[in-house]
């Protein structure tokens, strides 16, 4: 969770985004804003097997809802141009193939004729028939990666957006469904997702356009053959188209076969590659710990299980490839043979001259490559589907989260603004697990400009789940959070996020370092005890490894002194500080920020002493209850600002426990 959630206008209180953040918005306000899908519940009559079947078939369509939009309403601009400029290059090319099938023929005749004239003729009309041929597929690899580079953009901008939006890329963890590691389902998988498509449609085209073509060459050259079969005789019209497709149906059957497990296979080896990646990246992420803990031993045991399980898929794999491999390789070295035989005969009896034979030979092999091309393909075919799934389950998880956001069905805490002079109202504020499980029970709070408010209460109350719910980033439950119009939140975590770059980058996340002089945040870094680090602010260095826990929250506080907010969360924001270096941060924030609203969520008892105010959280069943609120620095009040904690706080349940040790009691309790 990052270390800041700010509200929509700029950190320094403009309406006017700054740099990248501009950038960003300008790129994410071009993606069409688009429902989610409706949810197709599987036939409950369907045995386990079928319905996991149906899932398959539902994540396929689900991928193309999305992805096939690129060339709709609101897709790339350029993608219907490209797609036509694509199949008109590659309509040209079976042209330019057929030209060269003609110059075979005739230049194998003049060799048959021993006509030196016409095949330095025809010698010299070859250069420009390659030279042609070469700069067109040139051009058709440059445009078909074009068209796979923009479709790829395109639908990585929409999946990113709508995985960043309202704190989703959060809340994913949150939820059960088929989305870990969604790094590697946006990068590798949406790769692969995408350019495969784009080369099979190109390919069946080209596969379809050379076959039609080259089959009529067949036809014409062929014509029929006749064998006489004791004393009977067969006429077989078009026999090299006859045999071309009967060649093509039996090894296509062949590898249908044998290859029937494929996309099982290298969809569960994509998953298990993945998760292998996710294992590596979280003991980089956790390199320190797993040190300090001497946990190499264990952490090699986990890669070693992890890798193992990548292995035994790749083995698996490796078997289908080689049954395919066995098939397709042997249709090559086959099929220049069989056209050379059946022609054969036509040949020596004088009906075919020696042009036509390698005109056919040359038909027959663009014929079978054309038929040929499942063969070819159908590994890299398997490798899509498992790739498009995978991007497909993640998109169905954030259909789901969007469709709650949009529904009161599960239950959805309202954000909205406060109508007295309060700085923050929690109104019937119930939070709850994405189940319905309660986790907080229905709560009134409101905090006014300028208070220092302490949420306490034993591990596992809630407290953390509260604040998360508060900044935004925890949706469910029920009743409101209510902000000042003109606030502006920022939220302090127990382990601050450093970003990479430079230090003073990493000091004015999520803001820009330019946004402040270096001299700002140099002062910044010294009221915070990071003195010792000014002079390295534009270090670029991995200073999240690099920096202590201790240095981490400093940093966290300094980011405070340059955004300057109106409300500040603190989750357990001190918790790597000793007790002195808590106090210093503490009355450094009350004196650079004197009329900052605080929340804190803290264990220490010593924080008291910095706040004006204290509400406790009691666990009980069926959802934590707040059961005290009390003021620690007694103040006079303005009118009937501040609302009653719980809505039953007047007549308490039996065996809540108001405490009282503070020095002044809140009026009504």
């Amino acid at each position: 969770m990052a270390d800041a959630k700010l509200n929509p206008t700029s950190v320094d209180g403009t309406d006017e985004p700054h740099g990248a953040e501009k950038t960003r918005q300008e790129k994410a306000s071009t993606v069409e804003v688009v429902p989610p899908p409706d949810i197709i519940e599987p036939d409950p009559e369907l045995t386990p097997e079928e319905a996991e079947h149906a899932r398959k078939r539902y994540l396929l369509k689900r991928f193309w809802i999305s992805a096939r939009r690129f060339w709709g309403r609101g897709g790339d601009k350029l993608a219907w141009p490209l797609s036509i400029g694509l199949l008109a290059m590659i309509c040209m090319n079976v042209g330019f193939q057929y030209g060269i099938n003609r110059w075979n023929r005739a230049i194998f005749d003049a060799i048959e004729r021993h006509d030196a004239g016409t095949v330095y003729y025809l010698s010299g009309v070859f250069v420009p028939l390659v030279l042609g041929t070469v700069a067109l597929v040139t051009t058709q690899v440059a445009v078909r990666m074009m068209i796979q580079r923009r479709w790829r953009s395109w639908l990585a901008t929409a999946v990113i957006a709508r995985w960043l939006a309202n704190g989703r890329y959060y809340q994913l963890n949150l939820i059960g469904g088929d989305h870990k590691n969604p790094e590697a389902r946006i990068s590798e998988d949406l790769r692969i997702a995408t350019e495969a498509p784009v080369d099979f449609t190109a390919g069946v085209i080209a596969a379809f356009l050379s076959a039609s073509t080259f089959i009529v060459v067949l036809w014409t050259i062929g014509g029929a053959l006749t064998l006489p079969i004791g004393g009977w005789t067969i006429t077989i019209p078009g026999f090299l188209v006859v045999t071309a497709v009967l060649y093509a149906v039996i090894t296509s059957s062949v590898i249908a076969v044998i290859g029937r497990h494929f996309v099982q296979v290298s969809e569960v080896k994509n998953q298990v590659e993945a998760e292998f990646r996710y294992t590596l990246t979280h003991v980089r992420e956790n390199g320190e710990s797993i040190a300090l803990l001497g946990g190499e031993e264990e952490e090699r045991n986990d890669l070693d299980k992890t890798f193992g399980n990548v292995l035994r898929q790749w083995a698996l794999l490796a078997r289908q490839h080689m049954r395919t491999t066995f098939v397709s390789h042997g249709s090559m070295l086959i099929a220049p043979v069989v056209p050379l035989l059946l022609c054969a005969p036509k040949f020596l009896e004088g009906s075919m001259t020696l042009g036509e034979v390698m005109q056919a030979a040359s038909a027959f092999a663009i014929v079978q490559t054309a038929f040929g091309w499942l063969v070819d393909n159908y590994p890299r075919l398997a490798d899509w589907n498992a790739c498009a799934r995978r991007v497909a389950s993640l998109m169905m998880s954030l259909d789901g989260l969007e469709r709650a956001e949009q529904s009161d069905s599960l239950g959805r805490i309202k954000h909205g603004q406060t109508e007295s002079e309060a700085m923050l109202s929690l109104n019937d504020l119930a939070v709850s697990l994405d189940d319905g499980t309660a986790v907080v029970k229905e709560t009134r709070v409101e905090i006014r400009p300028g208070e220092r408010v302490l949420v306490s209460g034993e591990s596992g109350s809630g407290k953390s789940t509260l604040v998360r719910a508060i900044s935004g980033l925890w949706p469910w439950g029920g009743g409101s959070v209510d902000f000042r119009a003109d606030r502006r939140l920022f939220m302090l975590p127990q382990r601050s996020y450093i970003p990479s770059g430079t230090l003073g980058r990493a000091v004015a996340y999520p803001g820009a370092a330019d946004n402040w002089p270096p001299d700002e945040i140099k002062s910044a870094l010294d009221k915070v005890g990071l003195d010792y680090l000014k002079d390295r602010i534009e270090e670029d260095a991995p200073w999240d490894q690099t920096l202590s826990g201790g240095e981490k929250q400093r940093l966290a506080f300094a980011r405070l002194l340059l955004h300057q907010p109106d409300i500040i969360v603190l989750d357990e924001a001190t918790s790597a500080l000793d007790e002195k270096s808590q106090d210093k941060m503490m009355q450094m924030v009350i004196d650079e920020l004197p009329d900052v609203t605080i929340i804190s969520v803290a264990h220490r008892a010593e924080l008291e002493t910095f706040h004006s105010r204290k509400i406790t959280l009691e666990r009980r069943r069926g959802g934590a209850k707040l059961v005290s609120d009390i003021d620690l620095i007694p103040r006079k009040r303005k009118g009937n600002l501040l609302s009653r904690v719980l809505e039953n706080r007047r007549s308490p349940q039996k065996g809540s426990t108001i405490s009282n040790k503070a020095p002044q009691p809140r009026n009504g309790n």
